[in-house]
């Protein structure tokens, strides 16, 4: 995949992600019922949404990161042995800062 297809990947990932975000918050906001037990769980469903949220806004943060790397000309160069960080490691994690063997060593 070219830097230009990968831009293009974490770039719909990141619309896909924030959508998701956007639901998760719709959700959020809406009124508890007024059953006691429904309330309940509701609230623990928030928990998992609001988990859910968290990660994705991660996540998002993470493929910014990346798309900065491209522009910079750092993306895929692993920061800390300074080798190319692999396509199947990219396509599996595209915000990868460090190569396999790095990673597996930490």
């Amino acid at each position: 995949m070219d830097i230009t297809e990968r831009r293009l990947q974490i770039t719909a990932r990141i619309k896909e992600l924030t959508a998701h975000m956007q639901q998760i918050s719709d959700d959020l906001d809406q009124p508890l019922p007024a059953d006691l037990e429904d309330q309940a769980i509701d609230l623990e469903d928030d928990e998992v949404l609001s988990s859910l949220g968290r990660a994705n806004s991660q996540e998002v943060r993470l493929l910014h990161d990346a798309l900065r790397r491209i522009e910079d000309g750092s993306y895929g160069i692993c920061q800390k042995c300074g080798e190319d960080i692999s396509h199947a490691r990219l396509d599996a994690v595209p915000y990868a800062v460090i190569c396999r063997n790095c990673a597996v060593q930490d």
